[in-house]
């Protein structure tokens, strides 16, 4: 491990003269790619949001709308997450309003009670607090065969990790997400403001038939004017709405950037929604990355600022080629 992570270009060359990457980015490959993706199994389980979205002891419950499906979660008396319909049985009012007391949730309209089990016909969905992520399962939705837990990739151990949530809402499907994931020939040209120098070493076969098989990237962090932090990445998509980005080689290795699209409620002129919900979990065997870890709370917000920045671009990416599906003129 080099003992300074930053390099100097010694020749920037600059974004209108850099390498053409369109021939290199064929759209039956990345096709491919995001077939193989929708055909691996998700078990129907959702992501809802962060494991910071509901500190224990919270007092409120977190309610989003997945697959047109409400939802409501909280934590019960002994922290576990607990999900289940938003609404409740009685005369349908949003459980998404309803205070937390000791674990239970209260409607606040007429005061039932709901502690997680079967009651008054509200029944639970199941629930997954990874420790990063917060998962729910909607086998109606998916209409999967249903797995016991969410498909999780391999990430660094937490306790030596800095881990932080970003979440945005695009017009489109989650496939169109997926598939900005899965073109990794755009990021120096669409994002020249974080990467530079990017060459795609590897790519799946048109046999690959594994989630582990993904696009090798070779690829240089901007940090300010010729400084740089090269580094080798995976893209892999271990599930139907899952990418995750393994970083290998370079500053950070083990560290994940992991992007996972999460299908909402249609807009008011019937445009679908997807929510991004990213989370980047960061790990370094420096010995200043101790300091990293108890600042923390300092770095959340840069790190979502970071992520925020890159997909205001791929969200108008993933936008554009939804409305060309819709209008039958997508391209490939």
């Amino acid at each position: 491990m080099s003992p300074v992570p930053l390099r100097l270009r010694r020749h920037p060359v600059p974004w209108e003269r850099m390498r053409p990457t369109w021939r290199e980015a064929r759209p039956p490959l990345i096709a491919a790619a995001l077939a193989r993706a929708q055909a691996a199994p998700s078990g129907n389980w959702y992501v809802i949001g962060a494991s910071r979205d509901l500190p224990p002891g919270s007092g409120r419950p977190l309610g989003r709308t997945v697959a047109g499906v409400e939802v409501v979660a909280w934590r019960g008396a002994d922290g576990t997450l607990v999900a289940g319909p938003g609404a409740c049985p009685h005369l349908g009012a949003p459980l998404r309003e309803s205070p937390v007391r000791c674990g239970t949730l209260l409607c606040r309209w007429h005061g039932l009670p709901l502690d997680g089990a079967p009651f008054a016909g509200w029944h639970p969905y199941p629930a997954y607090d990874d420790g990063v992520l917060l998962w729910v399962r909607l086998d109606e939705a998916g209409g999967e065969a249903p797995l016991d837990r969410p498909v999780l990739p391999a990430r660094p151990d937490p306790r030596a990790a800095v881990d932080a949530v970003f979440t945005a809402v695009g017009r489109c499907e989650p496939e169109d997400v997926v598939a900005n994931r899965l073109d990794p020939w755009h990021g120096a040209w669409l994002h020249p403001y974080s990467f530079v120098d990017l060459r795609v070493l590897d790519v799946p076969g048109a046999d690959a038939a594994v989630p582990d098989e993904g696009f090798t990237v070779e690829v240089s962090f901007k940090v300010a004017g010729r400084a740089v932090v090269p580094v080798q990445a995976v893209f892999t998509a271990p599930e139907p709405r899952t990418v995750v980005m393994h970083i290998t080689q370079g500053e950070g290795a083990g560290s994940v950037v992991e992007t996972h699209a999460t299908p909402l409620t249609p807009d008011a002129t019937g445009r679908p929604r997807t929510a991004v919900v990213e989370a980047v979990i960061a790990a370094s065997p420096r010995p200043g990355f101790t300091a990293a870890r108890l600042a923390a709370p300092l770095l959340r917000p840069f790190m979502r600022a970071t992520a925020a920045r890159l997909w205001r671009d791929d969200l108008a990416y993933a936008e554009r080629r939804w409305a060309l599906r819709a209008s039958g003129r997508f391209p490939g």
